[in-house]
């Protein structure tokens, strides 16, 4: 795999809100965004698993980034939504919705203006981080989707789709 820099990150992110921060997915992860559907919960799923969705027929496992995140839970409002992303796992392509507040929009953010995640120390994993976006006069925290749930969660959740 080609080493991840400023310069191949460069490209089209969806931006979306959680509590007070903006975040980023690459467009090409993105599949869809839905409103909230009916979400069906899930026994012994782990806590950030809110449940599944039935999306034309095919069963989709729904993460609340919040919870993943270890960020105060909220009630959805009409702005909260599921974006609908492609992951690779180890027995292949899933589809997984996230829960986020808010979806903002779509940005071309240039290489320059991304600089790789801040360094907290061997006690805080950041690989979920691809880097951190400058746009729009406010940092964008940009997410690696495949590396925001481990390979043991991931298999977990596809489990169940």
């Amino acid at each position: 795999m080609a080493e991840l820099t400023a310069v191949n990150l460069a490209g089209k992110y969806l931006t979306f809100k959680l509590a007070d921060e903006e975040y980023g997915l690459e467009i090409l992860k993105v599949r869809e965004i839905i409103g909230v559907l009916p979400i069906t919960a899930v026994p012994r799923m782990p806590t950030f698993v809110r449940g599944v969705i039935n999306l034309r027929g095919k069963v989709i496992p729904v993460i609340d980034l919040r919870s993943k995140f270890e960020l105060d839970a909220t009630s959805d409002t009409d702005q909260t939504c599921i974006i609908v992303v492609d992951v690779q796992s180890r027995s292949g392509s899933i589809l997984v919705g996230i829960l986020v507040d808010s979806v903002s929009e779509v940005l071309d953010i240039r290489g320059e203006d991304i600089e790789d995640a801040p360094a907290f120390g061997a006690s805080v994993d950041t690989a979920f981080i691809l880097g951190m976006a400058k746009a729009k006069g406010s940092v964008k925290i940009l997410l690696n989707i495949e590396m925001v749930l481990s390979p043991a969660e991931l298999e977990h959740v596809a489990g169940i789709a």
